[in-house]
């Protein structure tokens, strides 16, 4: 049974429901480890001054961007937890957009929503009205120590959260040199274009995933699989015991919509969300006194890892 990344919230509205944030890809890569072709030892990779060629350890380590070439400034780890967003388990929709409206670019990664205990109600309320509209959810979702876009959608039985790239993170098609214009600029005939449609059409059917397989994996894997058995070799590990969600209350779905609808004329949700960004004088050393205890968990979290 997998994990969840994290349990916290699904919200929209007033409305909120409990779900668990699980991955929704499973990677089938193989993973293959260096070593030394002499003793078949494992090649070990140190970190190693460029100057003085001297192993560094990770206490003396530091982040640093290099602005110009060979010139640096030093990114302290008070500077990363204050431009860190505040971890919290939670998918605020900000608005709903027509799904085909979001350009197939800007999918990146799928998690699957899973409903906590009680909490079915909910979620099929917001799945099944997503698909009757046709429309996606924008939101923010923290995942570790990054703030992501995603968008949420239905999909069959399930809710998923697809992370969404930014419109910073795209190539825009002007670096390319691209054939624009007309197909008769490009000395294309009807007959050609007819012909083309044709043979599409010839070899058109419906869309199967489980027709297509990996098959260098497969192939690669047969190949690992009789080295084992020839050497010998067997390994056991056993799956840790997954938590269970924790139990919820049954919500008034009609009362909570209707306070949803009755309040949907304040401030847009742009506006609202950098009025939430921008903090007050007032305001400030709170979020100060968070980020200086951020780089501490992180000490903490670093040093449990070194000690396992």
């Amino acid at each position: 049974m997998a994990r969840p990344i994290w349990s916290g919230s699904l919200s929209f509205g007033l409305l909120n429901i409990p779900v668990s944030l699980m991955s929704g890809e499973r990677r089938t890569d193989l993973s293959f480890r260096m070593l030394d072709s002499r003793d078949k030892k494992p090649i070990r990779f140190e970190r190693v001054n460029a100057d003085t060629g001297e192993e560094v350890p990770w206490k003396d380590i530091v982040k640093a961007f290099e602005y110009d070439k060979g010139s640096y400034v030093v990114i302290e780890k008070e500077d990363i937890a204050a431009a860190a967003p505040e971890s919290h388990e939670s998918v605020d929709v900000e608005t709903f957009v027509d799904a085909a409206s979001i350009n197939l670019r800007y999918f990146e990664k799928p998690y699957v929503l899973v409903p906590g205990k009680k909490a079915e109600k909910g979620y099929v309320l917001l799945r099944e009205t997503l698909k009757s509209s046709g429309k996606v959810g924008i939101a923010k979702v923290v995942i570790r120590t990054r703030e992501y876009m995603c968008a949420v959608m239905p999909d069959g039985p399930a809710l998923v959260l697809i992370l969404l790239r930014y419109p910073q993170e795209l190539v825009d098609f002007d670096e390319y040199k691209l054939p624009e214009g007309k197909p008769a600029d490009y000395r294309l005939a009807p007959k050609e274009l007819q012909m083309a449609e044709q043979l599409i059409d010839s070899m058109t059917s419906e869309w199967n995933p489980a027709d297509y397989h990996d098959e260098f994996r497969a192939r690669l894997s047969d190949i690992i699989k009789k080295r084992i058995k020839s050497a010998g070799a067997t390994t056991k590990f056993e799956e840790p015991e997954p938590r269970e969600d924790a139990a919820t209350n049954v919500v008034d779905f009609m009362s909570l919509l209707q306070q949803s609808l009755q309040s949907n004329k304040r401030t847009p949700a742009k506006k609202a969300s950098a009025a939430k960004k921008a903090p007050t004088s007032k305001q400030a050393p709170a979020k100060a006194a968070k980020a200086t205890s951020a780089p501490k968990k992180a000490a903490k979290k670093a040093a449990s890892r070194k000690a396992s």
